[in-house]
């Protein structure tokens, strides 16, 4: 049976019905189970349950802005691999985003409200990474992840030690963006001059100060 070939506008539509779901929709249902179900919760000072609060929040947002990212590129892959490859890591990362809004829950906080602003700036910019080059766009999602992990080990390092639920759910979200760096990595990318990687991270500095608290 032959396949469907997708025109643009098809392609288009799709990302819409994305970025509807992932800003404004209900938590996805995730493929794997949460690495936190299983545990107890613990006995946290007010002060600890509101810092883990926060860093869920910054998670969750970091988790919007990969869906974006992710989508963005897959728009305009040029080589079927590739964007089957930026689907498979979009439909990872949906599992983060489930189990982050999950504990955000649990932790009585709440989503950033800027999610629509960082899910429309990560969006562009991964659509034009998909658009320069396929080895660019992958360099992209090296780059991203390894900062990714660098900002997770912080959380890991601040977050109370009683708290084995959201440390389980960061540790095997960080378990998960390494592999999305090398699967990257292995496929051709290519690595970006510093300065780029100076701007990308002083734009992930500033979605994470601000998501800490709006």
């Amino acid at each position: 049976m032959e396949q469907r070939q997708f025109s643009l506008m098809d392609n288009l539509l799709g990302a819409a019905d994305d970025a509807l779901r992932t800003v404004f929709g209900p938590a996805p249902r995730p493929e794997r189970e949460s690495p936190a179900k299983n545990l107890e919760e613990a006995e946290l000072s007010d002060t600890d349950r509101r810092r883990a609060g926060q860093f869920m929040r910054v998670d969750h947002a970091g988790e919007v802005c990969a869906q974006a990212l992710y989508q963005g590129q897959a728009l305009t892959a040029r080589l079927p691999t590739v964007r089957e490859k930026m689907q498979k890591a979009a439909d990872e990362e949906n599992d983060h985003l489930a189990w982050t809004e999950e504990r955000i829950r649990e932790l009585g906080t709440h989503k950033s409200l800027l999610n629509p602003l960082w899910y429309a700036g990560s969006f562009a910019i991964g659509a034009l990474a998909g658009a320069i080059g396929d080895k660019w766009s992958l360099g992209f999602v090296v780059e991203t992840e390894n900062q990714v992990m660098e900002h997770l080990d912080g959380h890991l390092r601040e977050l109370s030690p009683d708290d084995e639920k959201s440390r389980a759910i960061l540790e095997l979200m960080k378990e998960d963006e390494g592999r999305h760096a090398t699967t990257a990595l292995n496929a051709g990318a290519a690595s970006f001059p510093a300065p780029v990687k100076t701007i990308m991270r002083l734009s992930s500095k500033l979605m994470t100060r601000t998501a800490l608290y709006i």
